[in-house]
C-alpha cells in the first residue's frame, strides 16, 4: 500500500520553477529520505505533500486521499515538523501542547498524559513552563515535534529534524523512528546530515533544481559500494575547490 503518491507534482513561482514533475511512491512503514542541496525544493515539496502549499499543477495523494480535495482528512492522519516552526512566543511548551490536543479530538486527561510522555522523552518536562519566547532553538524543535507526535500520526514529516538539536536528543529521536516505522507508520526525512540518514533510511530521492536526479533504496547503494554521501556528491557537486585558483 502506498502512503505517498505523487504524479506530476510542479510549483512555480513567477518564472522561477521550485519543483518540476516529480514522481514519488513510498510503501507504508518506510522511513525515507528527501536529499537535496539548499535551495533545491526540498521545503517546497513537503509543504505540497502536508497541504500548506497549493500545487501548480500535479496531484498528492497521502494514504489515497488527495491533499488539494480532502485537505481536512489528510491533516488528521499526518504530523509535521515544518522547517520554520509555528509557535507562539506567548505561550508555554505544555501550554502548546495541551492546545493541541483537542483540535485532534484528544480530550483534556489524554492529551496531559501524552504530552508528559513526550515531554519526558524529550527532556523538556523540566522545561514545560518555559515560554517559547525564552526557549532555545533546540527547545523549539523539540516542543514541534512533540506537536507533531501528539495525535500518533499514521504519516510523519520531518523537514531538518536534527538541526539545533544536543547529540542526546536526537538519539533519542532516532530511536523513535526507527519504533514509529518498526509498527508501520511512515517517515518522510528531509536533513543535511547525511550520515544520519544513511544509517536510518530504508529508502531515498535527491531532488537537485526542483527535479529528482536520483532514487533508490539504501540496500542498492550500499551494494553498489557508494556511501550515500558519495552518491549525493556525484550529483549535486560540480565545482571543485582547486578552480579558486586565486587562493594561497
Amino acid at each position: 500500500m502506498l502512503e505517498i503518491e505523487t504524479h506530476k507534482l510542479s510549483k512555480t513561482f513567477g518564472d522561477l520553477v521550485a519543483v518540476r514533475d516529480l514522481e514519488l511512491r513510498i510503501p507504508k512503514g518506510t522511513l525515507f529520505g528527501f536529499l537535496g542541496p539548499n535551495g533545491s525544493g526540498k521545503s517546497t515539496t513537503v509543504k505540497m505533500l502536508t497541504g500548506m502549499l497549493r500545487p501548480t499543477s500535479g496531484e498528492v495523494f497521502i494514504s489515497g486521499r488527495s491533499v488539494v480535495n480532502s485537505p481536512l482528512e489528510v491533516k488528521k492522519r499526518i504530523g509535521v515538523l515544518p522547517e520554520e516552526l509555528a509557535l507562539f512566543e506567548s505561550l508555554t511548551i505544555w501550554e502548546h501542547l495541551l492546545m493541541i490536543g483537542p483540535v485532534y479530538e484528544l480530550s483534556r486527561k489524554e492529551t496531559a498524559s501524552r504530552a508528559e510522555q513526550l515531554l519526558v522523552y524529550l527532556d523538556l518536562w523540566q522545561a514545560r513552563h518555559t515560554y517559547v519566547e525564552e526557549a532555545s532553538s533546540g527547545m523549539r524543535k523539540k516542543c514541534s515535534l512533540a506537536l507533531a507526535l501528539l495525535h500518533n500520526p499514521e504519516i510523519l514529516f520531518l523537514d531538518e529534524p536534527f538541526e539545533g538539536i544536543d547529540p542526546v536528543s536526537a538519539r533519542k529521536i532516532k530511536d523513535l523512528l526507527l519504533v514509529m516505522v518498526g509498527k508501520g507508520i511512515t517517515v518522510f526525512l528531509t536533513s543535511h546530515i547525511l550520515e544520519v540518514v544513511e544509517r536510518l533510511v530504508q529508502s531515498f530521492a535527491i531532488i537537485v533544481g526542483g527535479e529528482i536526479v536520483c532514487s533508490q533504496t539504501m540496500e542498492e547503494t550500499l551494494l553498489s559500494g557508494d556511501t550515500l554521501e558519495d552518491l549525493f556528491f556525484k550529483h549535486v557537486v560540480r565545482e571543485t575547490a582547486e578552480e579558486l585558483e586565486w587562493i594561497g
